[in-house]
């Protein structure tokens, strides 16, 4: 089950964070950038002090203990959340059956 979802993470190209349980640590905010076999090939950056290195390390699949994925992020600068009434009136769904939902209201 794993392989099949490494696999299919490996061809979305999204950002995962993947644990690695042999050495205890977290590879965040990396891509998968190759798979083959049971080697997986994994890119990411991480920053120290003022520097900024790219990373990629090839780690076998076993040593994989956990797989995430970031699903939305919601931005904290700006704390007014957009509502269905803020969309554009061409967005905006509305019932299809007005009809309908005026009788259930009445009974």
């Amino acid at each position: 089950m794993l392989h099949r979802k490494i696999y299919q993470l490996y061809q979305d190209g999204r950002e995962v964070c993947i644990f690695l349980r042999d050495q205890q640590r977290w590879i965040e905010s990396g891509r998968i950038v190759d798979f083959e076999g049971d080697l997986v090939t994994i890119r990411y950056e991480t920053e120290e002090e003022d520097e900024i290195s790219s990373w990629e390390e090839m780690v076998r699949l076993e040593s994989i203990g956990a797989v995430t994925q970031k699903l939305a992020s919601v931005s904290k600068l700006n704390s007014e959340l957009a509502v269905s009434d803020d969309c554009p009136e061409a967005e905006q769904i509305y019932p299809q059956f007005p009809e309908a939902n005026s009788e259930w209201q009445q009974e």
